[in-house]
């Protein structure tokens, strides 16, 4: 599905690749990466004048994720620009540890779904809320704070405290 035929490419210069991955597609098996629709990925790849293989282009879809403060269910916009470089086997020893992927020999397909995986799964913000204003969760009942307060807000404090108290009291 994501994949550039290495000899066209060394043909043409250039290739397109479009794809329409599924929510539910082996490529986020594992990640924890929940999509509440297809994902578009377009991105164009060309050989660099070092041998290189260069692919930019975006990956655009929608999350399901929840509130890190309430817990409620949210839908966030993804919308990503990619840039990735695949260096070749042969110079893979030579290149410097870095942002590369490596690829196999000329004349093979280059598989470009492990590295936009991987820059979706690093691309993705895990400390979204629904609102700036969410008062989140009661840390002792789990009662959601934007609906109201709780029976526990008059809580005594916690005794692992009372050094620091003290200290802060005679200072």
């Amino acid at each position: 599905m994501l994949r550039v035929d290495l000899g066209r490419l060394g043909r043409e210069g250039s290739a397109l690749v479009e794809a329409r991955v599924p929510a539910d597609d082996e490529l986020w098996e594992g990640t924890r990466v929940a999509w509440n629709g297809p994902v578009d990925v377009r991105l164009r790849a060309s050989f660099a004048g070092t041998g290189e293989v260069v692919v930019r282009g975006r990956v655009t879809g929608t999350l399901a994720q929840e509130c890190r403060r309430c817990l409620d269910p949210l839908e966030t916009d993804f919308d990503e620009e990619v840039t990735l470089v695949f260096v070749s086997s042969d110079s893979a020893a030579s290149a410097q540890a870095g942002d590369e992927y490596v690829f196999g020999a000329a004349g093979a397909e280059l598989d470009l779904s492990g590295a936009v995986r991987e820059e979706v799964i690093l691309a993705i913000n895990p400390y979204v809320v629904c609102d700036p204003e969410c008062k989140g969760l009661c840390p002792r009942c789990g009662a959601d704070l934007n609906e109201g307060t709780c029976g526990c807000t008059d809580e005594e404090a916690d005794p692992r405290w009372e050094a620091l108290r003290a200290l802060k009291e005679e200072g």
